[in-house]
């Protein structure tokens, strides 16, 4: 059980690693090398210049300016000062609003906090309940209700604050959806009208044996929507179509390349070798053989893109049905078209962008079973990852590992590798065991069959909260609990267990800190770092980036990783919620995290 020693270790090592990666990246954002990799959104939108260009040819790759070295956090000011219109025409309204998402879990804990501290924590400091019960405890236990006897008044104190952060936390959230409301309106009116707006996306056409798929949307909508149908756009099956479509754009690539390196030396006409991988073969003129091969890639186009207009086989059963007016395509997408429920489905289609077009042509049915099997397997998912967790919450229990590894004991016992086992490390494995769990979720999600990238995104968050919420929470406070007191449990009649776990889940807190610091505060500074896309964006800008149309294309912006964050944002709210009146010494670390994320995620959404 971690000790405010524990605790501290653990709080020193996460801010240490905390302000090695904002003054990683300090430094790093400053060279020139790496502008591309902090600054890939003012490239795309044309506002900014690579700062390699020109100069001298140290200038390209480091930063000399030693004053520009002294203005190292002039990042966060920037990020701050960005109002939210013009943070939303520059990265969105759907950014602005996540970003609200950290604003409103300070405007709740905050005041939550605030209270916990004056009321709560010298109510529950001036007892010794604990020290009677003969329960492993440690000093920030004493902070928790569970340091409150059995019957006491002082319940009172805990009863009132329980409804006064309930209102309290109902009332920010009323205030932050009027005002999220509003901003959708106001966007919406300013926004220019685009196709998906007045379109629907229809699935599951049924076959008639008399109409192509074409034609039978059309003659269906000119019947049972005639004053509103404008047209229709059937969905074909050109995956070897894209296939050239590829190839086509990647020799054009190589075709720039060339003709840019006879540019620069006219002396020298460049040369390719035809054969495997380019290093066998005949030689020849590298600038014709690319533009011959476009020109044959160009005819294998015009064939194929015929064949597939021609060929009923390739024509999906779906199709995206464009409406006159906003309010046609309304109706039609939040209404059922026939007697048959499992024909004509029709939803709001998504942006061109948006489309996952590999889940268009699933038949109904197919989506039913799949939908069965991935909650089949996501319910065995939830079941089986409790293993891992309860080796997590057993490495918090140093009795368990003497018992387990007898022979490190005196190891074990040294007071600064006992403050690192139990106030960091149960968090770092954890962290570890659910990396790979929302790219897992988000495959699951796609094999249900949902249409666009955002509702994947929605429906593996749903499940990564899932997740967190019976695997993070219960199962943490289960299982940590019930190593914990096992002892207790032992020698005590059954009668008393459940007292006893309801003594000992309060004083779970000090897990959650751990995590919350592992987890909220160096996870997230090393979040504004990019670590993953820098190399990717060297790696590929040293060994495939031939022109600057590859070099733009290497910049990988990413996305806020909706599906994995807001997940993490709910626990946190649940974390506060649920411990605010039972453990408030857990509220000032969430805080942190809200802040730090705030910070980041502002300069994130502004400049990537």
């Amino acid at each position: 059980m971690a000790t405010i020693q524990d605790i501290g270790v653990s709080a020193a090592i996460n801010i240490l690693s905390a302000v090695i990666f904002l003054l990683a990246f300090a430094f790093l954002r400053l060279q020139p090398i790496n502008d591309r990799v902090y600054f890939p959104k003012w490239y795309l939108k044309g506002s900014r210049q690579s700062p390699s260009h020109g100069g001298a040819f140290v200038r390209k790759f480091v930063n000399l300016d030693m004053r520009s070295y002294l203005k190292f956090l002039s990042w966060m000011p920037a990020a701050l000062q960005m109002p939210e219109d013009e943070l939303i025409s520059h990265a969105g309204l759907d950014s602005a609003v996540y970003l609200r998402i950290y604003l409103t879990g300070l405007k709740i804990f905050v005041p939550i906090t605030i209270l916990a501290f004056l009321v709560l924590v010298p109510v529950n400091w001036t007892n010794d309940t604990l020290e009677g019960l003969k329960v492993e405890h440690s000093d920030i236990d004493k902070l928790s209700i569970s340091n409150i006897p059995f019957g006491s008044k002082r319940f009172i104190a805990h009863l009132t604050m329980a409804y006064v952060f309930t209102f309290w936390t109902c009332y920010v959230l009323l205030r932050e959806y009027e005002i999220v409301a509003t901003m959708r309106l106001r966007f919406l009116a300013s926004e220019k009208r685009r196709p998906d707006q007045f379109t629907v996306l229809v699935r599951n056409i049924p076959p008639d044996p008399d109409e192509s798929i074409g034609e039978l949307a059309e003659h269906f909508f000119l019947v049972n929507h005639p004053d509103h149908y404008l047209t229709h756009q059937v969905v074909y099956n050109a995956n070897k179509l894209a296939k050239l479509v590829k190839e086509k754009k990647k020799m054009q690539n190589w075709l720039d390349y060339y003709q840019l390196k006879y540019e620069r030396n006219t002396s020298k006409r460049p040369t390719v070798k035809t054969g495997f991988l380019g290093c066998f073969g005949s030689k020849m003129d590298a600038v014709e053989h690319c533009a011959s091969e476009i020109e044959r890639i160009e005819k294998e186009e015009a064939e194929e893109r015929e064949k597939i207009m021609k060929d009923p086989k390739l024509v999906v059963p779906a199709a995206f049905v464009s409406f006159r007016t906003r309010w046609g395509a309304a109706v039609c997408a939040q209404t059922q078209q026939t007697s048959n429920p499992t024909v004509w489905l029709t939803e709001w289609a998504p942006e061109p962008r948006d489309v996952y077009w590999d889940n268009l042509s699933i038949p109904i049915v197919h989506l039913t079973v799949r939908r069965l099997i991935i909650a089949v397997a996501f319910f065995f998912l939830n079941f089986f990852y409790v293993i891992p967790i309860a080796f997590v919450q057993s490495l918090a229990n140093i009795e368990g590992i003497e018992k387990a590894v007898p022979f490190l004991k005196p190891i074990i016992e040294m007071p600064t590798i006992k403050s690192f086992i139990q106030g960091f490390l149960p968090g770092i494995a954890l962290k570890i065991f659910l990396i790979l769990l929302p790219s897992i979720l988000m495959f699951m999600s796609k094999v249900e069959g949902l249409t666009s990238v955002s509702s994947l995104e929605r429906r593996s968050a749903s499940k990564y909260y899932i997740f967190l919420f019976f695997n993070v929470f219960l199962a943490s406070i289960i299982a940590g609990s019930a190593l914990e007191q096992l002892q207790t449990y032992l020698h005590q009649s059954a009668n008393q267990i459940p007292r006893t776990i309801g003594v000992a889940i309060p004083m779970k807190a000090t897990f959650f800190i751990t995590y919350v610091m592992v987890d909220g505060w160096a996870g997230v500074a090393g979040e504004i770092l990019r670590l993953k896309p820098l190399v990717i964006f060297h790696l590929k800008n040293f060994f495939l980036v031939k022109t600057e149309k590859d070099r733009d294309e290497a910049m990988d912006p990413g996305s806020i990783g909706f599906d994995s964050n807001e997940p993490q944002i709910q626990l946190y709210f649940l974390l506060g919620l649920v411990y605010a009146v039972v453990t408030p010494f857990l509220l000032p670390f969430i805080l942190v995290f809200y802040v730090l994320a705030y910070v980041v995620y502002r300069h994130q959404v502004r400049s990537v």
